[in-house]
């Protein structure tokens, strides 16, 4: 992580003054990115539920991180489930890339990964969808309360998942 802000803040030294030039633009958005993410990891570490671990398979690359979440409570108690989360360019407009690559019985999570949280929308009508003022923080928390107060039988994506609850808990 530190590699990255140095290499962030060496980039900008040798940038110099802007040009209009659009393959600057286009960098500059990345390096946009980048920023924010250095702050965003620090305070998502800073505030870490104790359920949770997160992993960066390169430090270098804040974008792509794992989360690991061991719930202590409830059904999936001490279950450990993986989720892989990629942040695009285009960060903090659009909302994270979340994948489950543990397979799991969970009415908002499908076998195949595929995640039903309302905060990684980009266009919700309930209005609880991605904002630019969420962060990677809400993410993560979202992540840990699919397993407690988030987990919701009542409108499922896994909808055999959350039958196979009603009829056998």
């Amino acid at each position: 992580m530190l590699t990255l802000a140095s290499k962030l803040k060496r980039d900008d030294g040798v940038r110099g003054p802007r040009t209009s030039n659009p393959a600057s633009d286009s960098t500059r958005r990345v390096s946009v990115r980048d920023k924010l993410l250095v702050k965003e990891v620090a305070e998502l570490e800073a505030n870490l539920p104790c359920t949770c671990k997160v992993n960066f398979p390169d430090p270098n690359k804040l974008h792509y991180f794992q989360l690991t979440v061991i719930p202590d409570e409830g059904y999936y108690q001490a279950g450990k489930f993986q989720f892989e989360i990629e942040v695009p360019d285009a960060y903090n407009m659009v909302p994270p890339k979340v994948k489950c690559l543990t397979r799991i019985w969970h009415p908002n999570i499908t076998e195949t990964g595929e995640i039903c949280l309302s905060l990684l929308r980009e266009h919700s009508i309930d209005g609880t969808g991605w904002a630019p003022t969420r962060t990677l923080k809400d993410v993560v928390w979202g992540l840990n309360s699919l397993f407690t107060d988030l987990l919701n039988f009542d409108d499922p994506l896994n909808i055999e998942a959350a039958e196979h609850h009603l009829r056998d808990k």
